[in-house]
């Protein structure tokens, strides 16, 4: 597959006067996480209402969604692959339903559902959820039908006239924050959502739980048994906004660990005028090569402020064209110097190729890239990571061939061990498929 297969953000929110602006403001918070479609809905307590566009959250929502979307509780979304939430009227009730990624079995119980007489307008992985969920005898009966079919990664919200439903996958793929004041209640894919609108992090939602979220607060209704946790890894090293906080792990901290991780392994070994990070991912990781090899860190790329994040672009048109508009260099920063050039991660290398080249273009004596992920070496299966095996540099190259073909004086990665140690948690707590190949899950 080489379209994007997810990358979303959700957010919900229970408050004591209306919602549509601080959802609106949400996912502004949220927009890094995907940038083609948005969604918001709301409820009244008797009506559930929806509006979805094509494109970002600030320029398409207009004065007449405002004013539609009326009540005091909803649910938003922005994504990179669909329009959501979607709603449906079912025997359980009429709802919204929206969610953050991938379920990897989508399409065998698509046609299952089919050839039991279901109908499917789209075939999207949002349908399958709601038609799932409109079988059971109840919401928490439809979430558990959810959690016993589906092979993959789940972060759900669902709206009802009564309040709001979040659940996480058993091993906790996604993440999934609760936030409160004391007057309003909210759910987001991550932290900064709820920083940024006053909201003080209550806890994250546990894997395999279902929560509750209407005036009175948070209710847990169910918590699966979960024998281990598969935390997304990739969320720390690039996913996720440097100033959100993940399962109790601040990201720029992870990113900090993990730049300092690669000066280690440089220590004595190489010499060098200054570090400097590719914007915007690759400045925690610079920070922290920074801080423990003590070379100064210097900016040499200017970050437009017009442009998206490349690598999250839906196709590869796309990111490259991105990748050419979003940085230029400092000529200043850059000439006679030997730079230590930090980034998250390599997937086919034309780009982190373009910026070596455009180093040495602007007098740049010699450039050593530093990765902060180990070498890719699977397409993710359970999120966004990366696309198809043909796409992936250290599939097709050793280290060596990929050096010269990013034409870089040297080329480091962390190992996978660094890379865990790092982020302080147990390796079983981790998915690392994209690096190891050892996927958590077994098809049920």
């Amino acid at each position: 597959m080489r379209e994007i297969r997810e990358n979303c953000g959700v957010f919900g929110l229970n408050s004591n006067k209306p919602v549509v602006r601080r959802i609106h403001l949400a996912l502004h918070f949220l927009q890094h996480r995907g940038q083609q479609y948005c969604g918001i809905a709301t409820s009244d307590g008797k009506n559930v209402i929806i509006q979805s566009h094509k494109g970002r959250v600030d320029p398409t929502f207009t004065r007449e969604d405002f004013e539609t979307l009326q009540g005091n509780f909803g649910i938003g979304h922005v994504s990179l692959r669909d329009r959501q939430p979607m709603t449906l009227h079912s025997k359980i009730g009429d709802f919204a339903i929206c969610f953050n990624g991938n379920i990897v079995n989508s399409q065998e119980l698509i046609q299952r559902l089919k050839k039991s007489g279901y109908s499917f307008w789209l075939d999207s992985q949002v349908e399958l959820l709601s038609k799932i969920v409109a079988r059971g005898e109840s919401f928490v009966d439809g979430i558990e039908s959810i959690n016993k079919e589906i092979e993959g990664s789940y972060s759900l919200l669902i709206l009802t006239p009564k309040g709001i439903f979040a659940a996480r996958d058993n091993l906790g793929f996604k993440p999934l924050i609760l936030g409160s004041n004391g007057q309003e209640y909210a759910v987001a894919s991550e932290s900064r959502a709820l920083q940024n609108m006053g909201l003080k992090i209550v806890r994250d939602v546990k894997p395999g739980e279902i929560v509750f979220i209407d005036g009175k607060g948070f209710k847990t209704l169910k918590q699966h048994e979960s024998k281990r946790t598969a935390f997304c890894a990739f969320e720390w090293a690039y996913t996720a906004s440097v100033d959100s906080v993940i399962d109790g792990l601040s990201v720029d901290k992870a990113r900090n660990n993990m730049g300092a991780m690669l000066a280690k392994r440089d220590k004595g070994n190489l010499q060098a005028d200054i570090v400097a990070p590719v914007p915007n991912s690759g400045i925690g990781h610079a920070e922290g090569y920074h801080l423990e090899s003590g070379l100064p860190l210097k900016s040499v790329f200017l970050v437009d402020r017009y442009g998206d994040r490349s690598y999250t672009q839906p196709t590869q048109e796309e990111r490259d064209k991105e990748a050419e508009k979003k940085l230029s260099v400092l000529r200043n920063a850059v000439e006679g110097k030997r730079i230590v050039l930090c980034d998250d991660s390599i997937v086919r290398g034309t780009q982190i190729r373009e910026k070596v080249k455009e180093l040495k273009r602007a007098g740049a004596k010699e450039v050593h890239v530093r990765i902060a992920c180990p070498p890719l070496m699977y397409p993710c299966r359970f999120g966004i990571s990366t696309r198809s095996y043909d796409e992936l540099a250290a599939r097709r190259m050793p280290l060596e061939e990929i050096r010269e073909y990013i034409e870089a004086d040297s080329l480091v990665y962390n190992t996978l061990e660094d890379f865990v140690k790092a982020l302080g948690k147990k390796k079983n707590e981790l998915c690392l498929y994209c690096w190891d190949g050892a996927s958590p899950t077994k098809k049920k």
